[in-house]
């Protein structure tokens, strides 16, 4: 009997990744369960990086019947997903961690120590697909559970990490996944899911940013389209393109952030129909195949996690950018967000948003 591939298993403490990790044991994997510590900020327990996560994890390990250890990431963390969080800022753009965490930490060194270790492939909690065709061509697509697809944060992934990933929970749907912890009695089973960035303690962008780059917080005016002043804001990086709630000035009518310009520290405030947006130009583009399109694609696109699609063509320039135009103007198309690419319920890839085109 040939022997079932050995598989390392980044277990976050939450019900998907212990669920993934069980299936795969129940399977005949090799499994080795990994429960990264990314982030050492604040002495704040981190959600799904902190000690109770880790101690989840563990019990889970221990219940289920396989190997489990820690590996601290948290340098290699910082050098990558915190310092792109700041430099985005920084740069006056809105970040996805989320994106970045994926592309450079459980697919990128997490895959390293898989190696390291041995271990033939990794597998995580995400509701995606992956399959490979008669082509030796690997494609990816979102999870079968549409309220619970990831597919966005995972557009990053290439025709290698898909080679040696595997996504256990992508083909069911969350209840199935939440049934099957509580049949094998996992502490998890009812344990809620996790919310916005798991680095951000209580989901205060302001007051993280605040303690961790003070060089951000900078006075400036909130005006209208005229350039009428109707307040003053503590920093341009507490605002994005398209957010309504939390701008701190009320006029009687609903206004949206149209512009938040680092430089001049000037938000400027509109009506909604101002946000309208022809399409957007993407860099750092991946294309999931491994090789840019010949010419350009109809399809639809995601400019936000939880958005909708919209249908667009999408035009490639080079290997790594891209030009999208929408077939109906979008609004909020927020540079430093990604724009992920699909043709129906595949991802062919997608890139970060750095201007949007009237």
């Amino acid at each position: 009997m040939i022997a079932k591939p050995s598989v390392l298993v980044a277990m976050s403490g939450g019900v998907d990744s212990s669920v993934a990790a069980a299936l795969l044991h129940e399977r005949g994997y090799r499994v080795l369960g990994s429960h990264m510590k990314l982030v050492h900020l604040d002495g704040v327990d981190h959600g799904c990086c902190g000690p109770g996560a880790e101690a989840d994890a563990a019990r889970v390990a221990e219940l289920v019947g396989f190997d489990f250890e820690v590996a601290d990431m948290s340098g290699t963390f910082e050098r990558t997903v915190l310092a792109d969080f700041f430099s985005e800022h920084r740069a006056g753009r809105t970040p996805n961690p989320c994106v970045r965490c994926n592309e450079q930490i459980k697919f990128g060194a997490f895959l390293e120590r898989a190696t390291a270790l041995g271990r033939d492939l990794v597998a995580t909690g995400h509701y995606v697909r992956s399959w490979r065709d008669g082509w030796g061509t690997w494609h990816l697509a979102r999870g079968a559970d549409a309220s619970k697809d990831q597919s966005y944060v995972l557009h990053t992934l290439g025709q290698d990490a898909l080679s040696r990933s595997v996504f256990p929970v992508g083909t069911q749907t969350k209840a199935e996944t939440r049934a099957h912890a509580a049949r094998l009695g996992l502490p998890v089973a009812g344990k809620p899911d996790s919310q916005d960035v798991c680095f951000v303690p209580g989901a205060n962008h302001g007051a993280f940013l605040e303690r961790h780059a003070p060089d951000l917080v900078r006075t400036g005016s909130v005006v209208d389209t005229t350039g009428r002043v109707l307040g003053e804001h503590g920093g341009t990086f507490r605002f994005t393109v398209g957010q309504r709630r939390g701008i701190g000035v009320s006029t009687g009518e609903r206004r949206y952030v149209l512009e938040a310009d680092r430089e001049t520290g000037r938000v400027v405030v509109g009506p909604g129909e101002l946000l309208a947006r022809s399409g957007l130009r993407a860099a750092d583009v991946n294309w999931v195949s491994g090789a840019s399109p010949q010419g350009p694609v109809e399809g639809t696109v995601r400019i936000r996690y939880r958005g909708e699609d919209a249908e667009a063509v999408i035009q490639p320039v080079g290997e790594v950018e891209a030009i999208v135009e929408f077939r109906v103007p979008q609004r909020a198309v927020a540079p430093g967000q990604s724009v992920v690419f699909y043709a129906g319920d595949e991802v062919l890839g997608g890139g970060r948003i750095v201007e949007a085109l009237r």
